[in-house]
């Protein structure tokens, strides 16, 4: 796996590697996803906990409005450009576009969004997280609608 990523494009969605041709970057991503998502909010909500005290405690009656802020923020700033928040990277995990591009501003903006709806609904989020385990590029329900998937990093991009 030492070639360049654009090497590993074929199948049916031009840019994303053919999960029947290279299952190598789809396999675990649904468990990566999940852990890569408690430490996010583990280290959210440590920053959270940071702000509340350097706030002099006058954070705590903003909470949730200070965690909702910082992860958007991380969210942002995380998955534009490089593709993956900390928790993604830590567990070897990528965001790519049909095209094969790490996600642009306007795609993290979608995919945090996207994340929130879904979790603020039992149905979509029900149907998100059938959406990892069923289909074969592991894509949310999110992915599956503006077109992203979470692949495992090419060793070319370490």
């Amino acid at each position: 796996m030492n070639q360049s990523f654009s090497s590993y494009v074929t199948g049916r969605s031009p840019g994303l590697p053919d999960p029947d041709l290279r299952p190598e970057f789809y396999q675990g991503v649904a468990a990566k996803r999940f852990i890569a998502w408690l430490i996010d909010l583990v280290l959210v909500g440590l920053a959270t906990g940071v702000a509340a005290i350097a706030t002099l405690g006058i954070g705590l009656f903003f909470l949730p409005f200070i965690f909702l802020m910082l992860d958007v923020l991380y969210r942002l700033s995380t998955l534009s450009g490089r593709g993956a928040t900390f928790g993604h990277r830590l567990m070897g995990v990528e965001f790519r576009d049909r095209l094969g591009a790490r996600p642009n501003f306007g795609a993290a903006v979608l995919l945090t969004l996207g994340l929130y709806v879904s979790t603020a609904f039992v149905i979509p989020q029900l149907l998100s997280a059938l959406t990892v385990l069923m289909t074969s590029r592991r894509q949310s329900l999110t992915d599956l609608v503006i077109g992203t998937a979470a692949i495992n990093r090419p060793a070319s991009t370490w």
